[in-house]
C-alpha cells in the first residue's frame, strides 16, 4: 500500500472515531456504554473470525 493511501486511511479512521464520540456524547450516551459496546463488538468479531 502506498504511503499516501495509508496516511489517508489513518486520517479517515481517526476522523470517524472522533465523529462517533461526538455524536454519542451529544446524544447523551455514556462513554462507559460506548466502550462496552466496542469491547463486545471486538469479541464477537474475534469469535466469528476464528478458523479452526
Amino acid at each position: 500500500m502506498p504511503l499516501p493511501h495509508f496516511l489517508l486511511l489513518l486520517v479517515v479512521v481517526v476522523v470517524a472515531a472522533g465523529a462517533t464520540l461526538w455524536v454519542a456524547s451529544s446524544a447523551g450516551v455514556p462513554f462507559a456504554a460506548l466502550a462496552l459496546a466496542a469491547l463486545v463488538g471486538a469479541a464477537l468479531m474475534r469469535l466469528l473470525a476464528r478458523v479452526e
